[in-house]
């Protein structure tokens, strides 16, 4: 079943610390640190920020769904899902992995200096 634009944004604002902006032509999803998706115009596909290791993993385990992008962002790990064929637990799966992934580092705790 298909996922729609609107189903789409629930998701990603249902994801901690998610917020919509509108990045070039398009609504992007993002944490304070960073973009995580975006819906193109014609809202038939939403481009994920994964890494290669986990756009490898979603390319092979749902062909039909994921792909990545053409050009040198998609060898950078952005990866287009076909909504249109998507199904809404394997895409969830994949918007939480963005998601983690452009999410800020924890902070350290500071480091006392100890005094001889």
């Amino acid at each position: 079943m298909a996922i729609t634009k609107a189903r789409v944004r629930k998701l990603a604002l249902a994801l901690e610390g998610a917020s919509e902006v509108v990045h070039v032509d398009r609504p992007a999803f993002r944490t304070k640190r960073k973009i995580f998706a975006t819906v193109p115009p014609d809202a038939q596909a939403v481009n994920l920020m994964f890494d290669p290791a986990t756009q490898e993993f979603f390319c092979e385990q749902a062909p039909a769904m994921f792909a990545p992008v053409s050009g040198g962002w998609g060898r950078m790990g952005i990866t287009v899902c076909d909504l249109k064929v998507a199904d809404e637990a394997t895409f969830l799966s994949a918007l939480k992995a963005a998601h983690a992934l452009a999410k800020p580092a924890p902070k350290k705790a500071k480091r006392t200096a100890k005094r001889s």
